[in-house]
């Protein structure tokens, strides 16, 4: 969720304050849990989910927070850590499958692009971007068309296809020899990775139309509620990382620094069927147990009411909500105060938050991988305390 969730007009509500703004709160399926009035769809599958309402961090700036929440750590010049979808791609994936092992939807619009990256474990562990492009300007929104992949159907006939590979395959056997490294092997692993793509059968996950379209229209018919439908292909299919962003030009952000309310309603619109859809899809393919949902931000919003009927950065006090496998549902962790700006109890940051979904997952957060340079460098920053009463 680019741009920073109000946690007060979502899974913190603070109805009757002054900091609450319009919204009311309601009942979930949950009894004692109440959240915003725009998200009905969810609230009937809170049983499902957990909400964390006390994440507190000190990183107010879009691209590094951004980059923290999906690295754990900070930017520096010199080392380009991997995003969490790399590390765990690593740690589980099949690199003989024919679909890569993290998959992007959506995502990679105009808020840090290095929080994307693979860093120092490599191209091989680099997500394959569905639906986005890093050129494509910020404002603009995309539509159900851009949910596809780049290139995947050959520009040529087959017969055409196969001499051309061939014909790379015979100058890369002369290339190679003398010149071994991570470089020559990380291109040669790409084009074998393209081609298991292109050739297999596995790119029909992308592939919509064999859905019925009662179940496509219950995801919603746009960019985000479609991205979620191919996720849940994705996970049928055994990708062991896939996120679907909530992106698209400022008006298709959670960045509401004017017109909070407005634009926090039109948001949910979307994102509370194809997320309700998606946590229900799961549950009746035998699925949800094995498959963990993290909803997050790179921080939340002032309880403060701006000028511009806005919210503006607040990384003090903040949540995300996890659900399904590896997690014990049908509850809220943490407390904050009566107006929202601080936390009361049980303070969370992104460190505790990453090793709490490395653990869910079965990813050993304190594991080590060695830097481009051969520096030894743990999943999780050695901080972290994993929420362990949000772990079944």
């Amino acid at each position: 969720m680019p741009g920073g969730p109000s946690q007060l007009d979502t899974f913190d509500p603070k109805p009757g304050e002054e900091t609450g703004g319009p919204f009311k709160a309601i009942e979930t399926a949950v009894p004692g849990i109440k959240i915003a009035e725009h998200l009905p769809l969810v609230a009937k599958q809170m049983k499902h989910l957990a909400v964390v309402r006390s994440m507190s961090t000190k990183e107010g700036d879009h691209d590094r927070a951004a980059y923290l929440l999906r690295t754990g750590r900070l930017p520096q010049e010199p080392l380009q850590y991997p995003t969490l979808g790399s590390l765990v791609s690593k740690e589980l994936g099949d690199p003989k499958a024919e679909l890569p092992n993290y998959i992007s939807i959506g995502g990679r619009r105009g808020l840090s692009d290095g929080g994307y990256s693979s860093g120092y474990l490599g191209p091989d562990y680099a997500p394959l971007l569905v639906g986005d492009s890093p050129d494509a300007p910020y404002t603009r929104r995309p539509g159900l068309r851009d949910l596809a992949v780049a290139d995947i159907k050959p520009a040529v006939e087959s017969s055409r296809a196969n001499d051309r590979v061939k014909l790379l395959e015979g100058l890369n056997a002369d290339f190679a020899p003398g010149r071994e490294g991570t470089v020559t092997a990380s291109i040669q692993s790409a084009y074998e990775r393209g081609l298991r793509l292109v050739n297999g059968s596995a790119s029909a996950a992308f592939h919509l139309d064999d859905e019925p379209e009662k179940l496509r229209s219950t995801y919603g018919k746009n960019p985000f509620g479609q991205g979620c439908l191919i996720a849940r292909r994705l996970v049928e299919r055994g990708v062991p990382f896939v996120e679907v962003t909530l992106s698209g030009g400022f008006m298709g952000s959670w960045d509401t620094h004017a017109r909070n309310f407005d634009r926090v309603k039109t948001l949910c619109d979307i994102l509370d069927p194809a997320w309700a859809a998606l946590v229900a899809d799961l549950k009746d393919r035998g699925l949800l147990d094995t498959t963990t949902i993290v909803w997050m931000g790179e921080f939340g919003r002032t309880p403060r009411i701006n000028g511009n009927l806005g919210r503006d950065h607040y990384p003090n006090a903040w949540n995300v909500v996890l659900g399904g496998g590896g997690i014990k549902c049908g509850q809220v962790i943490g407390r904050t105060s009566k107006d929202g700006s601080t936390v009361e109890e049980r303070p969370a940051d992104v460190p505790d938050l990453l090793a709490t979904i490395c653990k869910a997952v079965g990813v050993d957060y304190e594991k080590q991988h060695l830097s481009n340079i051969g520096r030894p460098i743990r999943i999780v920053d050695k901080s972290a305390k994993p929420l362990t009463e949000v772990l079944s």
